[in-house]
């Protein structure tokens, strides 16, 4: 049986054949009577989220590619397109999920971005069955995170807080509001199961697990403390069938927050950057380096042009604090960096020579540094290995030995792909470990930096995916992957 994370909106594709707190949380140490008062508190302020996306071919395609006339891909993609439906248009894809408010009186709604992504249409269903269209403030897809407005006039609206979701302890119990299977408002009660949880989603999982029963719908629903607090926004659940097996995660509301306020201000997100690359400290590289314990961010690289290049930084120093927040795990970096002020100056401690120093760092902007392409590559390579970490690919040139264990046919010519990194944008689209990469973007390609090269191009030219020609056991076929 294989399991799998499941992101929770219910998606609907009807094709042209067919219509179808923390201290206050911790003092509740009891098992409640009833959840009954609570849901009929919070109830009000949970809404249905129902988007609409029209295509012309499958979305798999950002584009049909051109053939040269008479190539053998042209009968090949022609016969694959009139399988999927001819290139004719399609009725929408519905996508259903759910949202809460977080101001009645300015009609702010938060859901997740994979609810509404690339929506031409959003509706916000309230439980009185009242629909209204809504506006897409902005999305961040980092964090999976979307803000929506709505007109409030002649609405009755209620609105709910965010709680602290870093008071929140292993046991806490907390209750569920959303929208599973497009039920409407369902409620269901669990328990903190785990705390910064890595589903490798994105660069800032840290994902609140909990065992209540959350299922597809409930994306972009909050989760709630004993105090009405939201503490989380629902959205993936660990599961080998799709449904609920008891394992479900929330973006957590410390984290959300920021996200949210940087939307609502400015339509997007305007996150700190100080241009390094960094992995974790192990136990041999913090005894190598005089480091007492594992702790911190190594630098494993730094931008020329980026802010901590400026501060005297560089490879091989191990970053602890920032403006006193101590960098306990590799991961904590991005997080605490990204929260600060465009342009704020931070106290940054870091070890070098066997001792701590201080300097000052001028906060970038992330964003930006994305547009001027100063970003340090996406890319690490380990031996002949090659990681390209925006898509979740780890590749190997192809070698005799490789199409022997692979049992890959002497007149395929490609890249071999090593591995997929669960969660990523490769994994979503179906490819597996042993496939082969023959083209990218109509270039062959044989070996990882021919793609890297390729990636980098559309990149710089605009392009928001790429496609791939894959080989999978002597089936040939076309995937897009998105690209971030």
């Amino acid at each position: 049986m294989i399991k799998k994370l499941v992101f929770l909106s219910l998606i609907f594709i009807f094709s042209f054949h067919n219509t179808a707190s923390a201290k206050e949380s911790s003092a509740v140490t009891m098992i409640p009577a009833s959840f009954a008062d609570l849901a009929e508190k919070l109830s009000g302020a949970v809404v249905n989220i129902s988007s609409t996306q029209k295509s012309v071919i499958p979305q798999d395609f950002p584009e049909i590619p051109q053939f040269p006339e008479g190539s053998p891909f042209e009968d090949f993609f022609d016969e694959f397109m009139e399988r999927r439906g001819g290139g004719t248009p399609m009725a929408p894809a519905a996508s259903l999920g759910s949202g809460f408010i977080i101001d009645a009186k300015l009609g702010y709604i938060i859901t997740n971005n994979h609810v509404i992504r690339d929506a031409e249409n959003v509706q916000v269903i309230f439980a009185n069955d009242v629909t209204i269209n809504a506006e897409i403030i902005g999305t961040d897809e980092k964090t999976d995170i979307a803000v929506l407005k709505i007109d409030t006039n002649g609405l009755n609206l209620v609105d709910v807080a965010f709680g602290d979701s870093d008071a929140l302890r292993v046991g806490d119990w907390i209750l569920a509001i959303g929208n599973p299977f497009g039920l409407g408002g369902s409620v269901t009660a669990g328990i903190v199961s785990a705390r910064a949880r890595d589903i490798n989603s994105g660069p800032y999982d840290d994902y609140l697990q909990t065992d209540a029963s959350i299922n597809r719908g409930n994306s972009g629903g909050p989760l709630f403390d004993m105090n009405g607090k939201v503490i989380g926004i629902n959205t993936a659940i660990f599961s080998p069938t799709g449904g609920s097996v008891g394992i479900g995660f929330a973006i957590p509301s410390a984290l959300a927050q920021p996200v949210i306020s940087q939307i609502i201000k400015y339509g997007r997100t305007k996150r700190g950057w100080i241009g390094v690359r960094i992995q974790s400290v192990t136990e041999e590289i913090a005894e190598s380096l005089g480091l007492e314990k594992p702790r911190g961010a190594l630098i494993a690289s730094i931008n020329k042009d980026g802010p901590a290049k400026i501060a005297g930084l560089k490879a091989g120093d191990i970053i602890l604090e920032i403006n006193d927040r101590q960098i306990k795990e590799m991961k904590h970096l991005p997080r605490i960096v990204a929260e600060n002020d465009i342009d704020s100056i931070v106290t940054l401690k870091y070890w070098r020579d066997n001792k701590i120093h201080t300097t000052k760092v001028k906060i970038g902007e992330l964003e930006k540094a994305e547009e001027d392409g100063l970003l340090l590559s996406s890319v690490k390579s380990t031996g002949n290995n090659v990681e390209i970490e925006s898509l979740g690919l780890i590749l190997l040139p192809l070698d005799n030995d490789l199409r022997t264990e692979y049992s890959i046919e002497s007149s395929v010519n490609g890249v071999l792909i090593l591995e997929i990194k669960p969660m990523s944008e490769a994994a979503n689209k179906g490819l597996s470990d042993g496939d082969v990469i023959m083209e990218i973007n109509q270039q062959p390609v044989s070996k990882p930096q021919e793609i890297i090269d390729i990636i980098e191009k559309a990149k710089k030219n605009g392009r928001k995916s790429v496609l791939l020609l894959i080989n999978d056991n002597g089936n040939v076929s076309f995937v897009a992957l998105r690209l971030h």
